[in-house]
């Protein structure tokens, strides 16, 4: 191939590392106004008084929203107040929206309103939700609109309860010689993209509602407007440009609605919302949590024949998305192992803690954490090699998922091949440990995951291709731009596809749900997996398209042509052909005659085969392949004070087809460094009033210049046949295994079994001095 598998230059990296990309708070009119959201306090607290009367007399001040009884918004379950009423149910929640001229203004105006609180129990932990006389969440969780494959149980602070049930717990308990059981246990926490959420509306007099937004799924906004405030959905346009980091976080709708919200409250001025750090913190959706409580059951060899998992994720105080990732943690619920006999459950619990949405590896990163500390746990009692037993286990073509899907040799990578790589690339073989002096010891901790897209059966994506009278070509897609290269992707492989120069390829970065095809949402690493068949049908069609007319022109059967360097020419004598720049706005005879027309390609895909989960025993396919991974982690660890740095990381993926060889490896390294600082350094810290107690970067702590590892990456190649060019996903994949890494690192480094995260140096003293 003469474009995919090159480091390709990214369409947008120009405009990027100059200064000239523009983001949503970039966008700027004569007549916008600026939002400020009043947050609450308290975790969970009754709403007294709202007191607006010295904010409304401020200057500039045009609108003040509070206290108003809005439609209840929320994906799944319609259970989240724009802006709330009656009661407040996470530190952060939105109670008040102020609108005026300026940012200024607006905020000193949103410090002058009063509220009285009355304070009501919180709900600190899903374990504290999941008790039988936990304070309820939501009093009224029975009368909530909801999708029909969610189950919230009424009465308690249970959203939705997902189970898996396949093989037989009797027979895999009685065949098993080696039985380990597990608690483990890691608190919310950020997303920290770069940009902090932002969202403008406007309303025009014809009723047209422009909403301008920081999104990962500016369709979705559409969708979700329309419904929520019975508007029609063909006048609603939402544009997203440039992304500055998502990860996840930017999936939800949330800010879109206040925007929204405030413009009709000003007769449709245009409204800014923007997020302060501590607001994007706070405020808006964060990365989910999870009590996790795992039992393996093994005969000598280290075959796993049972497994009992019970997840407990904190979906916070509403449900949006934490009950799809709820249903993603069931459906991948043991890792990438074979296991024949399994009883899940995954529930989605009600907490006083900002409400969840995806982060990067949609509940896998968390669940994996558990499965492969469980998993070292197995090995040690075993007295066999961590890495041997997973190699063991690896899930493989002909073998059943939890959710009953049989795997062939296209939906799932080679796991046992990443576990070689890994082997070698980790120099596991020379042994895990390493002593350097008294003081100073070296570790190696292994880990595997796999994972695979839960997304809607019906999920769509198109691509529409249009010439330039030069023959160069536009490439439309409804994938937003979120920093992962995903559309210099795309052209890479329309031009492998046209066999023709890249750079003779331009691509669209801004979104508008007008004109611009839709895309399901930019979310699970699905880009290039969903946008990159529809662009080859697409391709197809302009294919068809330029043949039709050259055939004409060339006087020869479209049978004998072949298209490739923006040329069609004939197959048996290349130098008779003719440029595209001839024929893409049709062809033109000497006499002024003229055939055919602009050339215009239209391509599109969804997603084959998919259903939703049975409620009973979770059968079902919920995704279309699943990609694998190994990963190692070597850190070096401080016997006196407790304390470690990170020497190297380590990470194999069955990739499929490498599109962008450097974007791939940066894709791979940078979700590794997430992974790591999840896993060592970011937290919620909560106090007993729900209250988050570090919602600034000074004290909330990703990893900092200078404390990355070294970092390998390296590929195994197993195509999936459903995919452009055989490419899976890759975009989270990197992430998922780096908690269980490290855990499984420090674990042998300190001499004690770490069940937590994130994994600090003092979590680290606490468990060896029994004291967590």
């Amino acid at each position: 191939m003469e474009v995919i598998g090159k480091s390709v230059i990214r369409k947008e990296a120009l405009d990027k590392v100059t200064g000239r990309a523009r983001y949503t708070h970039d966008h700027h009119s004569v007549t916008m106004l600026l939002g400020k959201v009043v947050i609450s306090p308290y975790g969970h607290a009754r709403i007294v008084a709202i007191d607006t009367s010295e904010a409304e007399k401020m200057p500039g001040v045009r609108a003040i929203l509070a206290g108003d009884h809005f439609p209840l918004t929320g994906e799944a379950i319609r259970d989240r107040p724009p802006i709330a009423v009656d009661k407040v149910r996470h530190h952060g929640e939105a109670l008040a929206l102020v609108v005026a001229d300026t940012p200024a203004q607006a905020k000193k105006a949103a410090n002058l309103i009063k509220v009285q609180y009355e304070l009501l129990p919180v709900v600190n932990s899903p374990s504290q939700a999941f008790e039988r006389d936990a304070p309820l969440v939501h009093e009224h969780l029975g009368e909530y609109k909801k999708e029909s494959d969610v189950y919230p149980v009424p009465g308690t602070n249970i959203a939705t309860h997902v189970k898996i049930r396949k093989g037989n717990m009797e027979k895999g308990w009685a065949e098993s010689d080696t039985i380990v059981e597990a608690d483990f246990s890691l608190a919310p926490s950020d997303h920290v993209a770069m940009e902090t959420r932002c969202s403008i509306a406007e309303i025009l007099p014809d009723g047209t509602i422009k909403i301008t937004t920081s999104s990962q799924a500016p369709f979705m906004v559409k969708k979700l407007i329309a419904d929520y405030f019975n508007e029609d959905v063909g006048k609603i346009i939402v544009e997203t440009p440039l992304v500055g980091g998502a990860y996840g976080g930017k999936a939800a709708v949330q800010l879109e609605i206040l925007a929204y919200l405030g413009s009709k409250a000003v007769g449709g001025l245009p409204v800014k919302v923007l997020n302060t750090r501590e607001e994007d913190i706070l405020m808006s959706p964060c990365h989910i949590g999870l009590d996790a409580k795992i039992k393996f059951g093994a005969d000598h060899s280290g075959k796993i024949q049972v497994a009992e998992i019970r997840y407990l994720w904190d979906g916070g105080a509403f449900s949006d998305k934490a009950t799809d990732l709820t249903r993603a943690g069931a459906t991948d619920c043991t890792g990438p192992y074979n296991i024949e006999n399994l009883w899940c459950d995954s529930y989605c619990m009600y907490t006083n803690h900002p409400y969840a949405s995806p982060f990067r590896g949609f509940s896998h990163s968390e669940l994996s954490f558990a499965i492969e500390r469980t998993m070292d746990l197995l090995a040690e009692k075993l007295a066999m090699d961590p890495l041997e037993l997973r190699y063991r286990n690896a899930i493989m073509p002909g073998h059943m998922t939890p959710t009953r899907v049989l795997l062939n040799n296209s939906n799932v990578g080679n796991l046992q091949k990443c576990i070689e790589k890994l082997r070698g690339l980790i120099r596991w073989d020379e042994g895990p440990i390493k002593e350097l002096n008294e003081r100073y010891i070296r570790v190696k901790g292994i880990s595997c995951s796999w994972k695979t897209s839960t997304i809607d059966p019906n999920a769509p994506s198109g691509v529409i291709l249009t010439f330039n009278r030069d023959g160069s070509i536009n490439l439309m897609s409804g994938v937003v731009e979120i920093g992962t290269g995903t559309k210099t992707a795309l052209a890479q492989i329309l031009a492998e596809k046209l066999k023709m120069d890249v750079d003779k390829i331009h691509v669209r970065m801004e979104v508008n749900t007008q004109t611009t095809p839709e895309h399901w949402k930019t979310v699970a690493s699905r880009g290039i997996y969903m946008a990159g068949r529809a662009l080859l049908e697409a391709a197809e069609d302009v294919i068809h398209q330029l043949k039709e007319i050259a055939s004409t022109v060339l006087r020869a059967p479209k049978e004998d042509l072949i298209v490739a360097h923006s040329r069609v020419f004939l197959r048996d004598s290349p130098s008779f052909g003719i440029h595209f720049k001839d024929i893409c706005y049709g062809y033109q005879y000497s006499n002024g005659n003229a055939i055919g027309g602009q050339i215009i390609g239209r391509g599109n895909f969804i997603l084959r085969h998919l259903t939703v989960l049975n409620p009973e025993t979770g059968a079902g396919k919920p995704g279309p392949e699943w990609t694998v991974a190994a990963y190692g982690v070597e850190v070096e660890f401080d016997r006196r004070d407790y304390t470690y740095r990170l020497v190297k990381a380590a990470t194999v993926v069955d990739i499929g087809t490498v599109i962008n060889e450097k974007a791939a490896r940066g894709q791979v390294m940078g979700a590794m460094s997430m992974g790591l600082a999840f896993a060592g350094r970011e937290t919620f810290y909560f106090d007993e009033l729900g209250r988050v107690l570090n919602p600034q970067l000074r004290t909330y702590r990703p990893l900092h210049y200078g404390e990355n590892p070294d970092y390998l990456v390296d590929f195994v190649h197993t195509p999936d046949l459903e995919a452009a060019y055989g490419a899976r996903g890759v975009g989270e994949h990197g992430l998922l295994g780096m908690p269980g890494a490290l855990g499984n690192a420090l674990s042998v480094a300190a001499g004690v079994s770490l069940h937590h995260l994130p994994l600090i140096p003092e979590l680290i003293w606490k468990t060896k001095e029994g004291r967590r």
